[in-house]
């Protein structure tokens, strides 16, 4: 019994994915069809059929899971311990540097090499 209702859902959650599709479909053309309109025109209407799409995906299983995703990485936010501004510039210096001085050494090698593969040349 139970698989009934899991394929009901998921036939219903099809319909409603097909109209997510058709509903960013209607944006697209209607946008390249109204090219004459405003541009604010245009892009308020683009925004109202995305936040609708967004909402009819917000209500199949994969919409649901994906709100729940994004709950569960706020709180994860949450709990970063983020730097102090002294402690980002320092590892920000540090970085740098290492690059610098890791440049300065394939900058050398490849001096070397060129000198090299030069003298071999004539």
């Amino acid at each position: 019994m139970e698989s009934k209702a899991v394929q009901s859902t998921s036939r219903f959650d099809a319909l409603k994915w097909l109209v997510v599709f058709v509903l960013i479909a209607v944006g697209v053309v209607g946008n390249q069809y109204f090219s004459a309109e405003s541009v604010l025109y245009r892009v308020l209407a683009l925004v109202g059929l995305g936040l609708v799409a967004a909402f009819v995906a917000l209500q199949t299983e994969r919409g649901r899971r994906f709100a729940t995703l994004l709950k569960e990485a706020r709180v994860e936010i949450r709990k970063v311990v983020w730097p102090t501004r002294p402690e980002l510039v320092q590892t920000t210096i540090i970085v740098v540097v290492f690059v610098l001085v890791v440049a300065l050494i394939l900058w050398g090698m490849d001096s070397l090499i060129s000198w090299l593969v030069a003298g071999f040349i004539g």
